[in-house]
């Protein structure tokens, strides 16, 4: 009986010691992070989810190639931000890295340019992990885990995002060339689609939480690819168009004249775009963002660079992070803006940026003080 009573207290303290260490992963990604300094003066661009693979039918990457270049070359260069790919740039379970660099050239060398402007880092993913084995990777000397940005006081940590998946093959490289042999040799050929949890809201979700639920704890904001899915303050589209009606509902009693005519004209535009999200339903994985009743800001995505009409990026400039996306301005508007900006062309290119979302820095992390 004795026995007993010391089996069941070294059980109960081994699942407290496993509660308390609900994320070693990404605990250990925060202890070993490079660290960069922001300052009043830092631009930063955060990409994440290429899939580069070999110009193909089958690479995803080649769809927005042209704009991609196009924006590096001609805003991002010239206004002197610096660089952070976020994971997944090379699709190597589907293709060899020298197919990869043979076709994107370069692209490599302009990645590297941006180390001019102050720095350029390429965290890795469960899809470009195996580079961590090539010994003559063109990016070898910019490649790490993950990277974390000290603000002041504060930290914003950037990783890819497949280190929260309880999926082993997802998280730990060397069980990904098992991975790497399905979809390349078996998948690849049958035209199977890749089992990627970009494919499955549920498992995208569950990343998002365990992410979310890790940054609140310590306290950071987070900032991931993997998912696919752009995240503003830990808000999806659906939360913060249902956030903003609500907001408007609460300003039009008060409003007067052409002010109260402005409010109902945007609520009427927002509601058309809220319902055109459920129409999608579950082939945009359409599940909320809010994993409390109160929504913490420490969860940010860059979302992805294959966008069927456009790709998303978030950008730091100075005490500001911005969701913004770009697009060719020929095709129809996915990424219309629910703020008053207008979208900016780049020159003659037909490729335009858009605003999205922003917000300071500086409220961002009082909010995740008061709340977490």
């Amino acid at each position: 009986m004795h026995r007993l009573s010391n089996s069941a207290l070294c059980f109960g303290n081994n699942l407290m010691w496993l509660h308390q260490r609900k994320h070693p992963h990404l605990e250990q990604l925060l202890d070993t992070a490079k660290t960069v300094t922001l300052d009043h003066s830092s631009k930063v661009l955060i990409l994440s989810d290429l899939h580069m693979g070999n110009g193909g039918r089958l690479d995803e990457f080649r769809r927005n190639a042209e704009l991609v270049k196009s924006m590096l070359e001609g805003y991002y260069q010239p206004e002197q931000y610096s660089l952070v790919l976020n994971g997944d740039i090379e699709e190597l379970l589907k293709f060899p890295l020298a197919s990869i660099e043979s076709q994107w050239s370069d692209f490599y060398d302009l990645f590297k340019t941006f180390e001019q402007n102050g720095f350029f880092w390429k965290t890795y993913g469960n899809h470009d992990a195996p580079l961590l084995h090539e010994k003559n990777y063109r990016l070898a000397s910019s490649l790490t885990e993950s990277v974390k940005f000290k603000y002041g006081e504060e930290t914003l940590l950037l990783f890819h995002g497949h280190q929260a998946s309880v999926f082993m093959w997802e998280t730990f490289p060397v069980v990904s060339r098992a991975a790497i042999f399905f979809l390349r040799y078996i998948a690849k050929p049958a035209g199977i689609k890749n089992f990627s949890v970009a494919h499955n809201s549920r498992r995208r979700f569950a990343v998002e939480k365990s992410i979310y639920e890790f940054s609140n704890r310590e306290k950071i904001v987070s900032i991931i690819g993997h998912t696919h899915r752009p995240l503003f303050e830990s808000l999806s589209k659906v939360d913060y168009l249902n956030y903003k009606i609500e907001d408007l509902c609460r300003m039009y009693p008060a409003a007067e004249g052409e002010h109260r005519t402005a409010i109902k004209k945007q609520m009427e535009s927002m509601k058309i775009k809220l319902a055109a999200c459920y129409r999608q339903g579950k082939k945009i994985g359409l599940r909320s963002g809010i994993y409390h009743n109160l929504t913490i800001p420490s969860l940010f995505n860059s979302g992805c660079a294959i966008g069927k009409r456009g790709i998303t990026a978030l950008e730091i400039e100075g005490n500001t992070i911005r969701l913004v996306g770009w697009y060719n301005g020929k095709e129809s508007q996915k990424f219309e803006s629910d703020r008053d900006n207008r979208p900016m062309e780049l020159s003659s290119t037909g490729f335009s940026r858009i605003v999205l979302n922003e917000d300071s820095l500086d409220y961002i992390f009082s909010r995740l003080h008061l709340l977490a």
